[in-house]
């Protein structure tokens, strides 16, 4: 019979599991005290949750919350970071961990229901945030529209510019 600590603490998982839009599943074997307090600090900074749990706790959750094809990556250490906000920012700080220390090492990750091989980190990793993607693309669609306000401005300068002239010449030949 579970003990009721093991049944709350798979409940929890689940929530994770369930409410997340994106989690990141990773081996943290290597990783001394003070560099998984950097890591989980820096996660924790950007509203990412960095869970370290039994794999059967992880299985149990994930088959709970519907996520069967998880379940194969929870072999050896196992942590997991949950997030709902950008997914670029959290692949970013693992990365970057990663690239310092080579830990820790990426087994999986899910953005949106894809699955992704660890591999694929780093180019999501490379991605500008959310808030500059979304910018870049506001400043590719206004381009075209400034430029047609531009030349419609020139174009009444001018157009102005003239009517005044044919108005001050006709001042003063009468």
């Amino acid at each position: 019979m579970p003990k009721p600590e093991k049944i709350a603490a798979v409940a929890e998982m689940k929530k994770l599991f369930e409410a997340s839009d994106s989690l990141f599943i990773t081996d943290y074997q290597g990783l001394n005290v003070a560099d998984m307090t950097v890591l989980r600090k820096n996660l924790r900074e950007n509203n990412v949750k960095y869970l370290i749990a039994k794999n059967t706790l992880l299985k149990l959750a994930a088959q709970d919350a519907g996520r069967k094809n998880l379940t194969d990556f929870f072999t050896g250490p196992t942590a997991i970071a949950f997030t709902n906000d950008d997914p670029a920012v959290a692949a970013k700080i693992l990365h970057e961990s990663y690239k310092k220390k080579e830990l820790p090492r990426m087994k999986v990750f899910v953005v949106d229901d894809q699955m992704f091989d660890a591999a694929d980190i780093s180019r999501l990793a490379e991605l500008p945030s959310r808030d500059i993607l979304l910018s870049q693309i506001v400043a590719a669609v206004e381009a075209p529209f400034s430029s047609l306000v531009g030349s419609l401005d020139g174009f009444f300068r001018e157009l102005i510019g003239s009517i005044d002239a044919l108005a001050e010449k006709r001042k003063n030949e009468g």
